[in-house]
């Protein structure tokens, strides 16, 4: 037999044959889902089109995850039709609180290997690192499959990027990681491609490739899959409760492309304005002034994230003037967060914590930046505006790097304080 790659061994177990880079096929989907940003377009289509009662209760899910809880009129209202949709039609719907969409898909046990998951948002990339063949589409396309239970795609080309290094160097994580390929590949460097992670993987923990598979979309991919190995698998299990079977390419698969990432020659990287590929290492931009740091989002707002920063702020303060804004991705993560202790560094350390909103990520609330004010983010997009005032500036950067800017009070390399 011809060795395939992931991707080949997804849509080819769904089609019944392997299809070529390029093709379009009509795909089966597994999983869609929308949240409070996306669903009110999907559910405009879905009534002009006479579809909303061929939606399939299974196969959608509901978030209510972006303004939330809602900071004003019109997203209360918002929230309020999500709540009336799932109610009448027996969806299921993750209200305020529960967490944002990307983190839940994994944790409620709906992204798996081999399965094909639809997001009407670009991060449902994130859902690859589990072996899920996971992407965003537009709300138009997301309702269609919602209602059709497929999807109209092209095969994406397959592009191998290779790790090596069985260990990531002092202050260096996996948003790093992200951030050093993106660097490589640049904001147009992998239009349209499917990324899948080989290599030494050892290195890289369950939460390190949720973060790259997020980020991957960053540089213009349609998919950021990892193998699901025995590290995966028992993370999914240990830290989930999900039970989940291998995927790995075969040896001899065909890419178009590959790609070489060395881990031992990483160092803290930071994303500068206005763009995530503008990447310099951390002690190129040291010294910038700080107003506010924001750990969380659905790059890094995982256990092993506030984890980190907590190791930076133990014994600290957050520099006087500078506002620290602590966000765990999910209800579940933060229980773990307060019964281990880190929730109550994080607060001693003068850290405002809440948890399950992407708020401040998109600008939405609970920490809008005001004119001029600078911010070092853990989040995935620096764009002009992105997070409020449009003369704002946001650097991109690892929860370790943010959380040194955060005692610092101004861009700083984490090695100082480990």
């Amino acid at each position: 037999m011809t060795p395939l790659t992931m991707t080949e061994k997804i849509l080819a177990k769904r089609l019944g044959r392997v299809p070529s880079p390029g093709e379009h096929i009509v795909a089966p989907v597994d999983y869609v889902y929308m949240h409070d940003g996306t669903f009110p377009l999907a559910l405009r289509v879905l009534n002009e089109a006479g579809l909303v009662d061929q939606v399939d209760p299974g196969r959608l899910v509901l978030f209510i995850d972006h303004a939330a809880p809602a900071p004003s009129v019109a997203a209360a209202l918002v929230h309020q039709e999500m709540r009336r949709f799932a109610a009448k039609h027996g969806v299921r719907l993750y209200d305020v609180g529960r967490g944002i969409s990307h983190q839940v898909m994994v944790e409620e046990g709906y992204a798996k290997p081999w399965r094909i998951i639809l997001g009407a948002d670009s991060h449902t990339v994130t859902l690859g690192a589990v072996g899920a063949f996971a992407t965003g589409v537009g709300s138009t396309d997301a309702a269609i499959a919602a209602a059709s239970g497929r999807i109209w795609l092209r095969v994406p080309e397959q592009v191998r990027v290779r790790i090596s290094g069985y260990e990531l160097p002092p202050g260096v994580m996996g948003k790093d990681v992200a951030l050093g390929l993106i660097h490589e590949l640049g904001a147009n460097g992998a239009i349209y491609k499917a990324l899948e992670f080989q290599g030494e993987l050892s290195a890289l923990s369950l939460s390190s490739r949720l973060t790259i598979s997020n980020m991957v979309v960053e540089a213009g991919a349609k998919l950021g899959l990892f193998p699901v190995d025995s590290l995966a698998a028992k993370s999914l299990l240990e830290e989930y409760g999900v039970d989940a079977p291998r995927l790995y390419p075969d040896p001899g698969a065909e890419y178009s492309d590959e790609l070489e990432l060395e881990l031992h020659g990483l160092e803290p990287l930071v994303a500068a304005p206005p763009r995530v590929d503008n990447v310099k290492p951390v002690t190129e931009v040291e010294g910038v002034e700080v107003d506010q740091v924001f750990i969380g989002s659905c790059t890094n707002g995982r256990y092993e994230d506030f984890l980190a920063a907590a190791r930076i702020l133990r014994g600290r303060r957050v520099r006087e003037g500078v506002r620290c804004i602590a966000v765990p991705a999910s209800r579940p993560i933060f229980q773990r967060l307060v019964a281990s202790g880190v929730v109550e560094v994080l607060t001693g350390a003068g850290c405002v914590v809440t948890f399950g909103t992407c708020g401040p990520c998109l600008g939405a609330h609970f920490g809008l930046l005001g004119e001029e004010e600078v911010v070092v983010s853990t989040s995935n997009r620096n764009f002009v505006g992105r997070m409020g005032h449009p003369s704002s500036r946001i650097y991109l950067a690892s929860p370790v790097t943010a959380a040194a800017a955060a005692v610092a009070g101004k861009v700083t390399d984490p090695r100082e304080y480990m």
